[in-house]
């Protein structure tokens, strides 16, 4: 609604309400010229009764209290103080009235801020009843709320009354004196925020971050500063592996069984091929490949960008790859391992990997030492088309140590030849398993080793596991016969028998419950020692076993090298098997003098005829001459291991007695005589286990020395005929051997005969 005016209201009478209350003006003067106001209620008392001095009006409410006494009688209980109608009557007709609905305590308020304003007139004001608050004295007037100065914003205030109309107070005037009216105490404002606390914290946080942040900065500029450059440089560098050659394997002479040569080789990205048909036919004739193999190859799988077609390529090969410029197909250097004799001491060298891995042989067993240590490149390049090495920037380079080379004791020549003959010596027989070694009697060396089955060892996947096997340390047999002349040596080491011993030997003789038969009878004649070697004699053995007993007898077997790996250098090396004498049984005394219930290799048996060879002395097997270094320096494999088993006198006895195998007439071993040659030597059929059971067939073996008079070279041959007939093969396989090796290394011919043996003495 429309603000009131601020001109007085009139009455029913005409004359302006409010202008004169009681005859006083504002200022609590009479006015001049107008009598004061009466009414029918002027001047009484709430009990109805006038009071004297009262003026009548409206303006009779502002002598009450807040609780309906009057001013005169609040006066006379402070101690008769009265204060006339008059002294502190303001202008307005109806500040009395609301003085009295607000309890006298606006009024006091108001009345300061009276003091401060002009001398003006004001329209009615309404004001909104306070709640009174508790206050130990009644009548006490607390101080008036501080107002701002000046202000005159009209201000609405709630009606006295239900019903009665809004008012605008006017602008209040600030230079009235206060008037004193009770007030009740400024309710205490709520607690607020503290601005200049709020200001400090963030001023601390934002001083706490900004010194966290500096003192990352002289971090990073200061202390970690090498290692983000070198970070840096690190996002740049690249790295090329530079192979280290593998080292060579070559035999005593220099010439190489295994070596490695300059290869490339070729791959794709399978995601770059576009035609993988017709890139399969272009590459297959210059890889030896089949194209459905090589399109396999190059078929997309995923994201997969590498994969092999070929390694070890030859160079002028791979340059032809390269001139086609086939989208996909590219080449780098590669390593391949090359073996000039193909079959050649294959059994013995083994092979790698395409990755140069020893596999087998001494590839495998000797490979940390083959292998050498990969170098490196590293240097700093651009990126994209930049990619390549930045003048003056970054590069370092660790040149590739290659691998040391092996010089074997193998005589390559020697090799060809034994492996030849083995060959064609067991052409006769189908499913058979041959070795031969050759040593040389006083070092030790091993001139030849070959088995046979075979491999070439540049294609081993084209070949079976059992051809790869090396049969001399591997092949574990019974030695049958050749095992004899160790019982025979430790006979007369030990002074049970003479060269000149003999007596009568029986057809058969039973142990056990087991019978042992001669393929020679001597039907109970005397027999010399001499004759039981040439006719190998079970019986005249057996009871020369009885003679030495079985510690003595197992004492010299070890004394000889059986029952233990020789570690001739070949991995995979099997040690054979003695017999404990606590373990004999009944049939044990017949076998084990003659070769059988003895477990033993085709290397261990040479070993122990070179020991008699040598005057009675072992000497360890060895394929190992020395190792070449990189730097070219040469360091000699460790020496052998020795020990005296027989004295030179009962080991040239023994010898003497051996050349009755090959010279006697009828004797086992006569065809393996060499023309020119005096040759000591003993024959043996044995049988073949294999995880504890017996195999069919026999296993013929001849083992033998030249010259007898001064051996030089020992020669073994052993043949697993599944079908029988091994000791066919063997006799003439060593006289081919024997006589080569003897010619290879000039050996003159025996300058005596043989002796005259007497086999049946009188």
């Amino acid at each position: 609604m429309p603000p009131r005016s601020d001109e007085p209201r009139r009455d029913a009478t005409g004359s302006r309400r409010g202008a004169v209350r009681g005859g006083t003006a504002r200022g609590g003067e009479p006015r001049t010229g107008e009598p004061p106001a009466a009414g029918p209620r002027t001047g009484e008392s709430r009990t109805g009764e006038p009071r004297a001095g009262d003026v009548g009006g409206i303006s009779d409410a502002r002598a009450y209290t807040p609780r309906g006494r009057t001013i005169r009688e609040s006066s006379e209980e402070r101690g008769g103080q009265r204060r006339t109608p008059r002294a502190g009557r303001s202008g307005d007709p109806f500040r009395p009235a609301l003085q009295v609905l607000d309890g006298g305590r606006a009024a006091a308020n108001r009345a300061g801020r009276r003091e401060a304003a002009p001398p003006r007139r004001s329209g009615v004001i309404r004001t909104v009843p306070t709640r009174a608050a508790p206050d130990d004295d009644e009548f006490a007037e607390p101080p008036a709320p501080r107002r701002r100065p000046g202000r005159t914003t009209p201000r609405r205030t709630d009606p006295p009354g239900r019903g009665a109309p809004r008012r605008t107070e006017a602008p209040r005037r600030t230079d009235r004196p206060a008037g004193r009216r009770p007030v009740r105490k400024p309710r205490r404002p709520p607690k607020l925020a503290e601005p200049r606390r709020r200001l400090r914290l963030g001023t601390a946080l934002v001083l706490a971050v900004f010194a966290v942040i500096g003192i990352r900065l002289v971090v990073l500029q200061a202390v970690d500063t090498p290692a983000y450059a070198g970070g840096g440089v690190g996002n740049r560098l690249n790295r090329i592996d530079l192979p280290a050659p593998r080292g060579s394997i070559e035999d005593r002479t220099g010439a190489p069984l295994a070596r490695s040569i300059e290869a490339r080789y070729v791959f794709a990205d399978p995601t770059m091929v576009k035609d993988r048909t017709e890139t399969a036919k272009l590459l297959s004739p210059l890889l030896g490949v089949p194209a459905s193999e090589l399109a396999e190859k190059m078929k997309r799988k995923g994201e997969l960008q590498f994969r092999y077609l070929a390694r070890g390529v030859d160079i002028a090969r791979a340059k032809q790859i390269e001139a086609l410029d086939l989208a996909g197909i590219g080449t780098h250097r590669d390593e391949r391992r090359e073996v000039p004799g193909g079959d050649l001491a294959a059994n013995l060298v083994g092979f790698t990997s395409l990755d140069m891995d020893g596999l087998e042989g001494l590839e495998a067993r000797y490979d940390d030492l083959l292998r050498g240590q990969d170098g490196r490149w590293v240097y700093e390049a651009g990126a994209g088309n930049l990619n390549a090495a930045i003048p003056g920037g970054y590069s370092q380079t660790t040149a590739p140590k290659p691998g040391s080379s092996l010089v074997l004791t193998i005589d390559r020549d020697l090799q060809f030849q034994v492996q030849q003959i083995l060959s064609r010596q067991m052409a006769q027989t189908r499913g058979a398993i041959g070795a031969a070694v050759v040593l040389d009697a006083k070092t030790g060396d091993v001139l030849a080793q070959a088995s046979n089955p075979t491999y070439n060892a540049a294609t081993p996947e084209q070949s079976r596991p059992t051809d790869r096997e090396d049969a001399a340390t591997s092949f574990v047999v019974d030695p049958g016969s050749v095992h004899k002349a160790i019982t025979y040596g430790a006979a007369l080491q030990e002074g049970v028998i003479t060269p000149d011993s003999a007596w009568p030997v029986a057809n058969t003789v039973t142990r056990g419950g087991v019978t042992f038969r001669d393929t020679h009878p001597a039907e109970g004649k005397k027999l010399s020692v001499a004759g039981m070697l040439a006719y190998s004699s079970n019986v005249g053995t057996i009871e020369i076993g009885d003679r030495l007993g079985p510690d003595r007898l197992i004492d010299y077997q070890k004394r000889f090298g059986l029952g233990q790996p020789t570690s001739e250098g070949m991995p995979g090396e099997a040690s054979g098997r003695l017999l404990p004498a606590d373990q004999w049984s009944g049939s044990s005394y017949g076998s084990v003098p003659i070769g059988h219930s003895v477990d033993a290799t085709p290397l261990q048996m040479a070993a122990a005829y070179a020991t008699i060879a040598n005057d009675g002395t072992y000497v360890q097997p060895h394929l190992i001459k020395e190792v070449v270094g990189a730097d070219g320096k040469r360091t000699p494999s460790p020496a052998p291991v020795t020990r005296s088993v027989l004295s030179p006198q009962n080991a040239a006895a023994l010898r003497t007695l051996l050349e009755a195998v090959t010279t006697v007439d009828g004797a086992t071993g006569q065809a393996a005589a060499v023309p020119g040659y005096r040759i000591a030597g003993k024959t043996g059929t044995g049988l073949r286990y294999v995880e504890g059971r017996q195999q069919p067939g026999e296993v013929g073996s001849f083992i033998g020395m030249a010259p007898a008079e001064a051996p030089r070279y020992v020669v073994a041959v052993f043949v697993w005929n599944p079908e029988g007939g091994g000791g066919a093969v063997v006799a003439p396989a060593f006289r081919e051997m024997m006589g080569f090796t003897l010619r290879h290394y000039r050996v003159p011919p025996s300058s005596g005969k043989s002796p005259n043996f007497e086999v049946f003495p009188r």
